[in-house]
C-alpha cells in the first residue's frame, strides 16, 4: 500500500462512516483555505516594504479578523453537532449483539437469540491459511446482515478495551461493570477488520475483529445452524 494511500480515511462501509468522511473533507478544505490564505499573508509581509508609521487602529480590519474566525467556526460546529447527535441516536434496532472484551479476545452474544453466544481469538500464524490476514483474521467472526440496524453493547470482563471498526465509523470503549451502547448499518455485503483501540495489557496488538456482513436470508441460515 502507498503511503499516500495510508493517509487516507478506509472506505465507509456504512452511512455514518460516509457522514464521516464528508465532515473531515469539508473540515480540511476549511483548514486549507486558512492555511493558504494567512501563508500568502506572511510572505506579503516579510517580502514588502510598506509601512505606516502612524496607524493607531484600524476599526475595519479589527471588525473583518473578528467576525471571519467566528464564521468559519460556526461553519465547522454545525455539521460536527449535527453528526454527533446522529451517532448518539439509536432508532429501532433490529438485532442486538453484546461484545465482550477479554484479555485478550473478544466475545459475542446476540441476546435475541436463545443460546447463541462464541469466544473470536485471533488465528495464530501457524495456522493461517493462505487467503486469512497475518493479526487481523479470527476463528469466528461476527455475523450480522447487511441493510440492517444493529446495537451493538460493548462490556469488558477485565480491563478497559476498545471495539473498533474504521470503516463502520465505530469506535467505543468497553469499561468493566458498565454498558456503552452504539449502533450502525451496514450497506453492503462484506468483511470488516478492526482491532481493539485501548491499550489493554501486553497482547493488545493481538485481539482483532471481524465483522461479516451478509444478506438477511443467508443470516437466517447461520442463526439456525449456531443454535442446533
Amino acid at each position: 500500500m502507498s503511503t499516500w494511500k495510508m493517509l487516507l480515511l478506509q472506505d465507509s462501509a456504512s452511512p455514518i462512516m460516509e457522514q464521516l468522511t464528508f465532515f473531515h473533507d469539508h473540515t480540511m478544505l476549511i483548514l486549507v483555505i486558512i492555511t493558504i490564505l494567512v501563508g500568502q499573508m506572511l510572505i506579503s509581509m516579510l517580502f514588502n516594504k510598506f509601512i505606516h508609521r502612524y496607524l493607531l487602529e484600524g476599526q475595519l480590519i479589527e471588525m473583518i479578523w473578528t467576525i471571519l474566525p467566528a464564521v468559519t467556526l460556526i461553519l465547522i460546529a454545525l455539521p460536527s453537532l449535527r453528526l454527533l447527535y446522529i451517532m448518539d441516536e439509536i432508532n429501532n434496532p433490529m438485532i442486538s449483539v453484546k461484545a465482550i472484551g477479554h484479555q485478550w479476545y473478544w466475545s459475542y452474544e446476540y441476546s435475541d437469540y436463545k443460546s447463541l453466544e462464541f469466544d473470536s481469538y485471533m488465528i495464530p500464524t501457524n495456522e493461517m491459511k493462505p487467503f486469512n490476514f497475518r493479526l487481523l483474521d479470527v476463528d469466528n467472526r461476527m455475523v450480522i446482515p447487511f441493510l440492517t440496524q444493529v446495537r451493538l453493547i460493548v462490556t469488558s470482563a477485565d480491563v478497559i478495551h476498545s471495539w473498533t471498526v474504521p470503516s463502520l465509523g465505530v469506535k467505543i470503549d468497553g469499561t468493566p461493570g458498565r454498558l456503552n451502547q452504539t449502533s450502525f448499518n451496514i450497506n453492503r455485503s462484506t468483511l470488516l477488520y478492526g482491532q481493539c483501540s485501548e491499550i489493554c495489557g501486553a497482547n493488545h496488538s493481538f485481539m482483532p475483529i471481524v465483522v461479516e456482513s451478509i444478506p438477511p436470508t443467508f443470516f437466517l441460515k447461520w442463526i439456525v445452524s449456531m443454535t442446533k
